[in-house]
């Protein structure tokens, strides 16, 4: 039975988009009221539907079903729970893809006779839903996120499980991360080589990421992120080109060694960036990382709002202890809460003219 709403006495109807490109297939809801009925959108077109949903509580759970000649098919991964106070809902679903990410092979960025080697992290349904446009988080270490084997004494970040899981809890938006490897780390994140690093990584590296993968460029939605020396040159970059990175996040970051942040930030106009500090304790960077702290909120940053900070007890200087706390830097920068606020229309289908890979 095929029912436009079904709201009932108690429930509050809220306005659902579901954008994927349909063609000529039909899409309907399927809710936790009946998951037997289906739920008819008030519009529909070929690349969105526009649904009524009634909400009997504070929540609901509910998938869109894509409706073919050859039967119903449910869209993949966890449920897509619809709170009764989210502005503006939009689901992107995915029908047929694997629930899980995919990390691509390496590629090589030549520079100084060197190269730096670069791995992309595409998240669940990106080869489906070709309307969907995505945040790109940068990271530091690159060999050091997504495999074992290629990771220093072998332990990685687990950076696509992450998201994964959190993607599973609908916890944050989908993102596509690009880890980037150095040449030199002593020389490519310290004030020897930071500039020149910084300089390739946002006119060579980035330009042939937007090029190659259906990227959001808006610098609130691109996120450099690093740990130890990585988090100093993170924060570097994105107080370097705040047009380009509007977000860094620093973890364990060795502050005041061989770089000059502490003296630039005292001194130099307040940058219109977000940015994210953590250490563990006793050591692991930790008195730096306070003053970096105290430094930021002097200079007019907001903890809990523009700067967010964690201190661990017990934590480590180690990929292992970065990888477990590194779905706090995910959920500050790329959290559902938060895109609701800063999307301000940037999800919008746009024409898709870049190549796919």
């Amino acid at each position: 039975m095929l029912a436009r709403g079904l709201v009932a006495p108690g429930c509050v109807p809220m306005q659902i988009t579901v954008r994927y490109p349909f063609g000529s297939d039909r899409v309907v809801l399927r809710t936790a009221l009946d998951w037997e009925r289906d739920v008819a959108p008030i519009e529909h077109g070929p690349a969105h539907a526009v649904f009524d949903v009634p909400i009997d509580g504070v929540h609901l759970a509910l998938k869109p079903c894509l409706v073919r000649d050859d039967g119903l098919h449910w869209c993949r991964g966890s449920d897509y729970v619809l709170s009764r106070h989210e502005p503006d809902p939009e689901i992107w679903p995915y029908f047929f893809s694997p629930e899980q990410g995919a990390v691509g092979e390496e590629r090589s960025f030549p520079r100084e006779g060197a190269a730096h080697a670069v791995r992309v992290y595409l998240p669940p349904g990106y080869d489906e839903n070709t309307l969907r446009t995505y945040p790109v988080l940068y990271m530091q270490d690159g060999r050091n996120l997504f495999h074992a084997h290629e990771a220093f004494g072998g332990a990685e970040w687990k950076v696509d499980e992450s998201m994964d899981r959190l993607d599973r809890m609908n916890a944050v938006r989908k993102v596509i991360v690009v880890g980037v490897a150095p040449i030199d780390r002593m020389r490519d994140y310290t004030a020897d080589g930071c500039a020149a690093y910084g300089a390739f990584l946002v006119g060579t590296i980035k330009p042939a990421i937007d090029a190659a993968f259906r990227t959001r460029t808006d610098p609130r939605q691109t996120v450099v992120m690093g740990s130890s020396l990585g988090g100093v040159v993170s924060l570097h970059l994105a107080w370097q080109h705040p047009e380009v990175f509007g977000n860094a996040a620093c973890l364990s970051s060795t502050f005041g060694h061989r770089d000059d942040l502490y003296q630039r930030i005292s001194t130099e106009p307040r940058r219109n960036v977000r940015i994210y500090l953590d250490s563990g304790w006793p050591r692991d960077n930790f008195d730096a990382t306070n003053a970096m702290r105290d430094l930021l909120v002097h200079r007019g940053y907001r903890l809990g709002i523009d700067l967010m900070q964690f201190s661990f007890p017990e934590g480590t200087h180690h990929e292992g202890s970065w990888g477990d706390r590194v779905h706090l830097p995910f959920q500050f920068f790329f959290g559902r809460a938060w895109s609701a606020a800063a999307r301000a229309g940037t999800e919008a289908p746009v024409p898709v003219t870049r190549g796919t890979p």
